[in-house]
């Protein structure tokens, strides 16, 4: 039987080439995102092109809880990866249907709420695999959603970056007992609509992004690793990973969003 493995973010330009990279491993997938006909349309091409039609799409909004929440309680098998991929950069700040800004919402609290609700579905021996960055930084823990900041995109993405980072790391301790390895990783220096938000046009291929995180959901290299980042396949050392206590208030603070 095939392992299954959930995949957010699907039809942007890193998560294609991840859901592609998964399927010429023999992976079932569930491929997650809000665009309906994005999702279908990006399954055929992928069965077409690998020959595993065990691929199908779940429309799902990762900014909304319900909806995450929604999407766990239909499902009816069990998980061997779950990959973290989703992300935005809007160039203006904007809030979800629930007064949550958006960055917040889709790069951050869409991970959290993910692992939670899709945690009793994760097999023992499981991964869990956050798309992070290498370009991170400027956490503002009293002012995530820039209430009292002037929004700048950079700005929340980057700290939206380290809080993944950060949160991998605690979800690393938290998912020990179940046999789950939880680690982050920069995925490389792609273009595609986030990255030209923020202003660059990178030269590295899709699947090259692509490469770490599937190496980091199949690989035998990093069994019994968990709580860890990774750039390029490299173990790299985490400089917002050393304070424990703060990481522990993000979380808090992550917490306080559950309805």
């Amino acid at each position: 039987m095939k392992k299954t493995a959930v995949i957010t973010g699907a039809y942007g330009v890193i998560g294609k080439a991840i859901c592609e990279m998964m399927a010429e491993k023999d992976f079932a997938l569930i491929l997650i995102g809000r665009d309906a006909l994005q999702l279908q349309n990006t399954c055929d091409e992928i069965s077409k092109q690998t020959g595993n039609f065990d691929i199908r799409p779940a429309v799902v909004d990762l900014s909304c809880e319900e909806e995450i929440k929604r999407f766990t309680k239909e499902l009816n098998e069990d998980i061997s990866v779950l990959i973290n991929n989703a992300g935005t950069t809007p160039q203006q700040r904007l809030e979800t249907p629930e007064g949550i800004e958006m960055q917040w919402a889709t790069n951050v609290l869409g991970y959290v709420w993910m692992k939670h609700y899709l945690q009793p579905r994760i097999v023992s021996g499981g991964r869990i695999v956050n798309v992070a960055s290498f370009y991170a930084g400027g956490l503002n823990i009293h002012d995530v959603e820039f209430k009292k900041r002037s929004y700048d995109n950079d700005t929340a993405y980057r700290q939206s970056k380290q809080a993944n980072r950060m949160l991998s790391q605690y979800f690393a301790e938290e998912f020990k007992p179940y046999n789950i390895a939880v680690n982050s990783c920069h995925p490389g220096e792609i273009s595609s609509k986030l990255s030209n938000n923020l202003g660059f046009n990178f030269p590295d291929p899709p699947r090259k992004g692509a490469d770490t995180p599937v190496w980091l959901a199949t690989s035998e290299e990093v069994n019994n690793m968990t709580g860890k980042y990774f750039e390029y396949r490299k173990l790299t050392p985490c400089q917002f990973c050393k304070n424990t206590d703060e990481i522990k208030a993000l979380y808090k603070l992550c917490l306080s969003y559950f309805k």
